[in-house]
């Protein structure tokens, strides 16, 4: 396996740390056991020319890369499902009583390979396919990864990944074709992706009702956490929420959100 120098180490930890807000300072076992075959894949004989290429070049795809393998995309269909029961039965009837425009603006930060904002589409449909008024129930999901987007965009998965998935709704929303599940087009239809790094500003043309953003902040820093919470609060409506993982937390004492359970904060 490769061995990566201290420098290198650093050189390369400070890159990751300061443009994507990713805090590997202690893991650099993980760095030489994920990134070492990817280096001399790429033709590179040790760190030092990979690091070097990758802080002069920018190389788009080469980035893809190094975020891929030093982050982890494990996901599936309904993933800590009481969020989605939270999600049905508490957020989408206060958005129903307090829109003015019918159009939920619900947004999937760092979504993924698709199995978490697929899911929340679908959970849109059912919910507002007998209301009255006509909604617009399209949603924002994004990534900092080109790869796994268009996974996203594709929309096929494994049966091993609907594991959680209500049969009724696997029959509905998704084309079973040789052993794979494909989302339907108005399930697709439904989710707008888009390529965003969560270090940057929020400027999206709308603001929001619901942010999911779970099991991302594990590889933040607490400054880098904590201003991409103000962040979000900055681009929630007044009474909107917040979802992160269940193994995250945010700090009561500081963060501008109120707690209402685990894992599930509100702006007030």
């Amino acid at each position: 396996m490769l061995k990566i120098n201290d420098d290198d180490f650093i050189r390369l930890t400070t890159f990751i740390l300061s443009e994507y807000g990713i805090n590997l300072v202690s893991k650099k076992n993980l760095i030489e056991g994920r990134l070492g075959k990817t280096i001399l894949d790429m033709g590179f004989s040790n760190f030092s020319e990979y690091v070097n290429y990758l802080l002069t070049s920018k190389s788009q795809d080469a980035l893809d890369t190094l975020i891929n393998k030093v982050t982890t995309n494990h996901t599936y269909f309904m993933r800590e499902n009481s969020h989605f029961d939270f999600f049905y039965n508490t957020v989408l009837p206060e958005i129903e009583k307090n829109s003015k425009t019918r159009s939920p603006g619900i947004w999937s930060a760092a979504c993924s390979t698709g199995e978490e904002p697929y899911t929340m589409a679908i959970i849109l449909l059912e919910y507002f396919k007998n209301k009255p008024q006509q909604w617009d129930t399209r949603m924002l999901a994004t990534d900092i990864s080109k790869r796994v987007l268009n996974i996203a965009a594709a929309g096929t998965y494994s049966e091993e990944s609907l594991k959680e998935m209500p049969e009724e709704w696997k029959k509905k929303y998704f084309l079973k074709t040789d052993g794979s599940y494909t989302v339907t087009k108005q399930v697709r239809d439904n989710v707008v992706f888009k390529e965003f790094n969560l270090m940057d500003p929020i400027r999206f043309k709308t603001s929001f009702d619901c942010i999911f953003c779970r099991n991302v902040m594990i590889y933040f820093d607490q400054p880098t956490k904590d201003a991409l919470i103000q962040r979000f609060y900055d681009a929630l409506n007044p009474g909107g929420y917040l979802l992160i993982g269940h193994s995250e937390t945010l700090n009561k004492m500081t963060s501008p959100f109120k707690y209402l359970m685990p894992a599930t904060y509100r702006k007030v």
